[in-house]
């Protein structure tokens, strides 16, 4: 792959031999960010676990104190006051089987994160093959199946995110935008850190943080330094 002066200016100014702390390594990520519009700064957690297992998955969701710089739609899956409460917290769309109906027969996805009350898992089912391998299925662990729909519509316009395990044992996050500074970068990164470390499975042996890259969106990949970070 071909790449730019920019990146290869960039790529310069970073030792990669080096484990940066969290601060410098913020620091580092916004100075190399040239594109011309505001880069999302995204952070690869490489995880001593096995996906493959079921004792071994890393999953939940964690609000980040300044959010992730983007407008995020939710569509809520609730009937009666549940609907009126959802509707009430800015829920960008409510609804139940017309929704379904949308979804399955128009392609629609004009929304970011789905919620629904457990009583409309049974109604969803039918669109777990189209909402599962886009990671939008709602889940118990991510807060996305609750009775306080109000909360979770409220937490995820906040800046509530998801992580979990890819196939490969890495978790995948942004943390916001370059915008932000490195404070409010370090403030984001530490709290998906601590919840990561926090969710880490009785049955994981040996080094449970094996690598964390952060990277901007056009820039290149910096190691940091987790040691220092507890949950």
């Amino acid at each position: 792959m071909k790449r730019g002066k920019k990146y290869k200016e960039a790529v310069a100014k970073i030792d990669k031999t080096k484990l940066y702390d969290s601060l410098e390594a913020m620091a580092l990520a916004c100075e190399t960010a040239k594109a011309k519009f505001d880069e999302t700064v995204e952070v690869h957690i490489r995880l001593g676990v096995d996906s493959r297992h079921a004792d071994q998955q890393v999953r939940g969701a964690v609000v980040l104190p300044h959010g992730t710089g983007k407008k995020v739609r939710t569509l809520v899956f609730a009937k009666g006051d549940n609907a009126k409460a959802a509707e009430e917290a800015g829920s960008d769309y409510v609804g139940a089987e017309d929704y379904v109906a949308k979804i399955q027969n128009e392609n629609w996805f004009d929304f970011d994160i789905v919620i629904a009350t457990p009583d409309m898992m049974g109604v969803i089912g039918r669109l777990g093959k189209i909402l599962g391998p886009k990671g939008l299925m709602p889940n118990p662990k991510a807060g996305t199946v609750t009775n306080d729909v109000a909360k979770a519509v409220q937490e995820a316009k906040a800046g509530k995110i998801e992580y979990r395990l890819d196939k490969t044992n890495i978790i995948h996050c942004p943390i916001g935008k370059v915008s932000f500074g490195k404070e409010k970068l370090v403030e984001n990164f530490e709290t998906l850190l601590r919840a990561v470390i926090k969710a880490k499975p009785a049955a994981a042996k040996g080094q449970y943080i094996k690598s964390c890259v952060i990277a901007t969106t056009m820039g290149p990949g910096i190691k940091v330094n987790t040691a220092k970070i507890n949950a």
